[in-house]
């Protein structure tokens, strides 16, 4: 019997190493990801395991889901049985559907479900520049080496790319101080740095507090180092973020929650100090253990009270990511909504713009979203009712955020060369 089954193993290890020779770069196969859900994935790169040199990773991409969810699997999570196949499968699923004609859908529709989906954009949909620069991007940031970090308390899986210095970009784990967000190779450094680091809260000036949640202004120019290592972390979680040396022409706000051991980061946003494209967000970040809390749209918020203070309208730099998407059609569905509830009389969506430093364009595109205006003698409308906005406000999607900016609290106020007068 034991004569059995090691003929039966050196069998199995044998058809085992004949499978791995046959994964190449560019396949597609049907994949076991880590929810133990199959899904159809091309193979972009190939390594050697870490733990078992004779055994090989495989870096793979989803078809059709967002670059964040691609990792590094073994063999052992290939259908081999699969090779192609899923790949065609998805692709004549996708013709079927796109040729028949009773499946068709409005732009607004499509937009929502690709939203709510995180549904990627093709090639085809994008304007030639785009998808030009799209292509690049993803040629450079294809693979994602670093699989995690050790930030604080928490070990964080990472979803992209990230241009760390080569010794440190390509090992599995990163180590990153917390404070001052040093970042090292191994964690014996890491824990000698601990003893070491004397920071307990971001460099910079403190703008807000509210109990445990703080607000500080980090101007890059001042604080080149720690706005740098901020960039490069802030990278490993977004998608489209070009910035990462060159910080002096931006401002920081860094958003903390404080206990007995320090100041922790949950999130930041940044700000170019003078836009000409009039965008009150270059970046936006919550790290993903302070997720789904209210800590973005609290950000998101707070931008938008400083665009106030301004006297001016912002937007977010585009692309947003999926996530910021949602994010930012939610707190402007909400900030919209809780004004018509309130608001006797007609409104005009200029006067919406002034009251909530929200750009014309942001404002259409939400009305829109929520079938609340209408295109009538060559301007846009709001068209409401008392009932309509109470039905939208009930929506989870448009309720209350968890967090509020108390703006008593805020003690800032612009640079006298930056007050600006509001965009007629």
């Amino acid at each position: 019997n034991s004569s059995a089954s090691q003929k039966e193993n050196l069998a199995q290890n044998e058809q085992n190493k004949n499978n791995e020779h046959q994964l190449k770069v560019g396949d597609h196969y049907s994949v076991r990801r880590s929810d133990d859900t199959w899904h159809s994935a091309e193979i972009i790169h190939v390594r050697h395991s870490e733990h078992d040199s004779t055994k090989c990773e495989y870096y793979v991409h989803y078809d059709g889901c967002n670059r964040r969810l691609d990792e590094w699997v073994g063999s052992d999570r290939f259908d081999f049985s699969s090779h192609n196949k899923e790949h065609e499968k998805n692709n004549l699923s996708l013709a079927h559907q796109t040729d028949q004609p009773d499946r068709k859908i409005t732009r607004n529709q499509k937009r929502k479900h690709d939203e709510i989906n995180h549904v990627q954009k093709t090639y085809a949909e994008m304007d030639p520049t785009t998808a030009a620069l799209e292509k690049e991007h993803e040629a450079i940031t294809k693979v994602k080496y670093i699989d995690r970090i050790q930030f604080g308390k928490y070990e964080i899986d990472t979803w992209y790319f990230s241009p760390y210095p080569e010794e440190y970009g390509k090992v599995p784990k990163l180590w990153i101080c917390e404070y001052c967000l040093k970042y090292m190779r191994l964690e014996k450094t890491y824990r000698y740095h601990q003893g070491e680091c004397t920071m307990r809260q971001p460099p910079g000036k403190e703008i807000y507090r509210k109990g445990v949640l703080s607000v500080y202004e980090v101007d890059g120019k001042d604080h080149k180092l720690y706005c740098q290592c901020l960039c490069l972390m802030a990278k490993l979680f977004l998608d489209h973020k070009t910035l990462y040396f060159d910080v002096e022409p931006f401002l920081f706000y860094v958003l903390t929650e404080l206990d007995k051991h320090g100041a922790h980061i949950v999130g930041y946003f940044s700000k170019e100090k003078e836009s000409p494209d009039g965008n009150n967000v270059a970046c936006i970040l919550t790290l993903p253990p302070h997720q789904r809390k209210g800590f973005g749209k609290f950000l998101i918020a707070f931008s938008y009270e400083l665009s106030k203070k301004e006297h001016a309208v912002g937007s977010p730099e585009k692309p947003l990511s999926d996530l910021g998407k949602l994010s930012y059609r939610s707190y402007w569905s909400w900030v919209i909504l809780e004004i018509l509830k309130n608001y006797k009389g007609a409104l005009s969506v200029r006067e919406l713009s002034m009251m909530t430093s929200i750009t014309h364009c942001d404002i259409i595109s939400t009305l829109q979203s929520l079938n609340m205006v209408k295109y009538w003698r060559g301007q846009h409308v709001i068209c409401v009712t008392p009932k309509l906005v109470e039905e939208q406000l009930h929506k989870l999607y448009c309720r209350r955020p968890k967090i509020t900016v108390d703006t008593s609290l805020l003690r800032w106020a612009p640079p006298k060369k930056q007050l600006k007068t509001l965009k007629k």
